[in-house]
């Protein structure tokens, strides 16, 4: 790692106790392809509920119950994105990477 600079970025996920997850390195290594991975999963996922969402609050037939499940997941692919946001956001961007949010979901810095 002496040749390249070295970074710390939030993981998207945490320990067992709920504490974040944090990672030292040029980027490059596998921990880092790991997170880009499920870094992309979850982006694809909160897109697929938006989806979701906006055909279930069109239907007027939508119960309380479903839209109480509905509200759940926003929450949670919501509380993903942010994290995803705080990580890129403390991230330098690499060479050859557009701005966030594009390139196929890879996050900036990785």
């Amino acid at each position: 790692m002496s040749d390249s600079q070295t970074t710390v970025r939030l993981l998207p996920w945490s320990t067992p106790e709920g504490k974040p997850c944090f990672l030292a390195g040029d980027g490059t290594g596998y921990v880092s392809r790991v997170a880009d991975d499920i870094e992309s999963l979850q982006l694809g996922m909160a897109d697929e509920l938006l989806g979701h969402a906006d055909h279930m609050l069109s239907d007027s037939k939508a119960t309380a119950r479903e839209l109480r499940y509905l509200a759940t997941g926003l929450t949670a692919a919501l509380r993903d994105m942010r994290r995803v946001a705080e990580s890129r956001g403390a991230r330098p961007p690499a060479a050859g990477r557009g701005p966030e949010g594009q390139g196929g979901g890879a996050p900036a810095g990785e």
